[in-house]
């Protein structure tokens, strides 16, 4: 059975099967959903209807003159009846008037003419029936639907898993995404989808951030055509809101055909799901069983205190007591997690006794050095083994808890540079309070309010302009340097810095705006997070 009840499929039903059905005008509406029946014989009957119903008459309310016709259609469309049915058996009309015919085609209205008399309150019943029933297998379809990521999250599975389920219970395509549009997961993969997340940026900013959805029945649609901003495939798109802001967005690439309810509603319990699975993914900061990464997430949590976790190390064979403590969180330099315990063997191998584990995003350990050392030995060790991430001060068991947020801060830093590299969070500077800011809303606003227009202009055009701005702001607003850094002619630089001043709207010789837009150019290597995980 259909997901709603539309009028065609209503004038399928038996009773109208007992007389002649003639469709008068809006032919092109019959696929409307019907909501409700309902019956009656008053020139204001509009004034009892909600939106979506069934109007049975014997046209006594109608109105003799055609004005009045005229403006009785007109009531039913303002008042969103989904089509009225007019008994032409000659209790009031013999045929359909020839102004309500011309009215309710003017109007989109579906106007049905039934050649006898039939018991209203017959058709009543069988359409509230088919009504029922269809609402029944909703809940029973939405029930199993809720089981299916409900199994999920108690398996302990992450959002791709959900993506996964997503994609092949609606049987279209599915991206997930974060705040600052960077694709996480994909799912469901087709032709036509690969071409679109090939070009990303220019579907999700292009489309969603300029085109608001259609309302009310089609929630998340865009009212973008597939020809504007290039030919970009219609998708629904649902926020992913953690502890009450936005996370990120689910995208449901449904092509041409536009989404069923159903699919709408499977769109948002998916969407609940994830909000789930990332907070425990926060919360927990790991998905390993392995006892030493076990230690780390009550660490990471708070649920224990820094000398606690020196003596339960200790437990595990590592030996941290009277030492100076570093936190590492470090990646491979390819920015994926190392592998077959890279990072553990390293600190093993260099004599350090360490607690490591792997808390998802980045590998963490917790390293005892000498009394004697310092972090640059470690920083050393890392980067001279291509390493990727962030390193603490040192510091003393007490300040663990603080040793984290810091090495943490450095990683993030470090994971947005164009290479490999190791930072320490001494040499972060003002790049600590973009880290912090990084963690809320309030760096991507900042982002999008001085950035906005030329992240727009740059995904739809091939060649970008956010490295010329970069390179010039890096070079301290010198021209010449800048063109040289860019292997470009100065003529060419001053091109394409006029062009930035227009897409801006600032002056781009001024210090001040130098200043602000070398903020908004880190924060943005700050948020970009290159975790693409296609499923």
């Amino acid at each position: 059975m259909a997901d709603v009840l539309t009028v065609r499929a209503a004038l399928e039903l038996e009773v109208f099967t007992r007389t002649e059905v003639r469709v008068h005008a809006g032919e092109r509406n019959l696929d409307r959903p019907v909501r409700w029946v309902h019956t009656g014989e008053i020139p204001d009957i509009h004034r009892f209807l909600t939106g979506q119903e069934m109007l049975l008459t014997a046209g006594l309310g109608m109105g003799d003159t055609a004005l009045e016709q005229r403006a009785f259609i007109r009531r039913l469309a303002d008042a969103r009846a989904a089509v009225l049915i007019v008994e032409l058996a000659g209790r009031k009309f013999a045929s359909m008037p020839r102004a309500v015919v011309e009215e309710a085609e003017a109007v989109g209205l579906p106007l049905v003419g039934l050649a006898d008399e039939i018991p209203f309150v017959e058709t009543s019943a069988q359409v509230h029936e088919v009504l029922v029933s269809t609402r029944v297998k909703q809940l029973i379809a939405e029930e199993a639907t809720s089981q299916a990521f409900m199994d999920l999250l108690l398996a302990d599975e992450d959002y791709v898993s959900v993506v996964r389920e997503l994609a092949r219970r609606t049987g279209h395509p599915v991206v997930l995404e974060d705040v600052t549009h960077q694709m996480l997961a994909y799912g469901g993969a087709t032709p036509y989808a690969d071409e679109v997340v090939n070009e990303w940026s220019a579907h999700s900013r292009a489309i969603h951030e300029r085109h608001h959805p259609v309302a009310p029945h089609a929630p998340g649609v865009p009212t973008a055509s597939a020809a504007s901003f290039r030919e970009v495939v219609p998708c629904a798109r649902q926020p992913v809101i953690l502890r009450g802001e936005s996370w990120g967005w689910l995208h449901l690439l449904h092509g041409g055909v536009r989404p069923s309810p159903a699919e709408l509603r499977t769109l948002e319990r998916a969407a609940a799901a994830l909000a789930i699975t990332l907070l425990s993914e926060r919360e927990s900061g790991a998905r390993a069983s392995q006892r030493q990464t076990a230690l780390l997430n009550r660490l990471l949590l708070g649920d224990i205190t820094g000398e606690r976790f020196v003596s339960l190390s200790l437990a595990l064979g590592q030996d941290l007591r009277g030492r100076g403590l570093v936190v590492v969180t470090a990646r491979a330099g390819d920015g994926e997690p190392f592998k077959d315990g890279t990072l553990a063997r390293l600190l093993q191998e260099a004599g350090w006794p360490a607690v490591v584990g792997d808390t998802g995003d980045f590998d963490v350990a917790v390293v005892g050095l000498p009394a004697d050392s310092d972090a640059t030995a470690v920083q050393t060790l890392l980067t001279d083994h291509g390493g990727r991430g962030g390193i603490s001060r040192l510091v003393q068991p007490t300040a663990l808890p603080l040793a984290l947020r810091q090495s943490r801060s450095a990683a993030s830093v470090a994971a947005a540079a164009a290479t490999a590299e190791v930072r320490h969070f001494d040499d972060l500077g003002a790049l600590r309070l973009l880290v912090a800011l990084s963690e809320g809303p309030e760096l991507r606003q900042y982002v999008e309010d001085e950035l906005g227009p030329l992240l727009e202009h740059d995904a739809l055009v091939k060649n970008p302009l956010l490295p010329t701005l970069r390179a010039f702001l890096d070079c301290g607003g010198n021209k010449a340097r800048a063109a040289d850094a860019l292997f470009i002619q100065r003529r060419t630089l001053y091109h394409r810095l006029e062009k930035l001043s227009e897409i801006l709207g600032i002056d781009l010789t001024r210090v001040d705006n130098q200043q602000r837009l070398q903020l908004a150019v880190r924060g943005h290597n700050l948020l970009r997070k290159p975790t693409l995980r296609r499923t």
